[in-house]
């Protein structure tokens, strides 16, 4: 299975667990030039900005770890853009979501809300 196999697979699994959790998905791969956003789900009173990571036994790096402060500054600048285009009452959050995968299959997804904040970037809202 291809990486962006892998990746596409991912994605639809916290996907369905959103959905499974009570969110309703609002958009799928957002893009703007120089960003992407893998997820944007509402729940309550926010809206989520999810970045999905897809990761194989032996990844040198956790998912959670390849979300580093470029990916974040990105991924702000995107969910700034989208609330531009889409104007919402919604109080943003930023969260990932770990998919590890054994085989082909989802093994696990791990789910950080509120996994990171807009301080310290000139993207705000």
């Amino acid at each position: 299975m291809k990486s962006t196999d892998i990746g596409r697979l991912g994605e639809e699994l916290v996907c369905r667990w959103l959905t499974e959790h009570g969110y309703t998905i609002e958009a799928r791969n957002f893009r703007i030039k120089g960003g992407e956003i893998d997820i944007v789900a509402q729940n309550g009173d926010y809206i989520a900005f999810v970045e999905v990571k897809t990761r194989r036994p032996g990844s040198m790096v956790s998912g959670f770890e390849a979300v580093n402060s470029r990916k974040k500054g990105l991924i702000i600048r995107a969910a700034s853009e989208y609330c531009t285009k889409r104007p919402t009452l919604l109080q943003p959050r930023f969260d990932i979501a770990v998919v590890n995968m054994y085989n082909g299959a989802a093994e696990s997804i791990e789910y950080i809300q509120d996994a990171f904040d807009t301080t310290g970037y000139k993207f705000i809202f």
